[in-house]
């Protein structure tokens, strides 16, 4: 694919280090160690289904949907893909 001034395959390197960059912000927010059975938010009981479900689990699903309603909007702008960092 002609891809202007760049060389081949840039724009397949730009997806590859997108996609990479994605799977290492989820895999950092991963939990790790033993599950809490109460929230270290809000104190409120992490049911055992979900401790189960996500070893290492330290807020209750609440809290936890607030913290990724706070991460998302912060991701919402793809640096790599957009159309002012190719022009620079």
């Amino acid at each position: 694919m002609a891809g202007g001034w760049s060389r081949d395959g840039a724009v397949q390197d730009q997806i590859d280090a997108s996609v990479e960059d994605a799977i290492n912000q989820a895999r950092a927010r991963l939990p790790k160690g033993e599950s809490l059975t109460h929230c270290e938010e809000c104190d409120a009981i992490i049911p055992q289904a979900r401790r189960e479900a996500i070893p290492g689990v330290r807020l209750c699903v609440k809290c936890q949907e607030v913290i990724d309603r706070e991460n998302k909007a912060s991701h919402l702008f793809n640096r790599r893909g957009s159309k002012d960092s190719q022009l620079r």
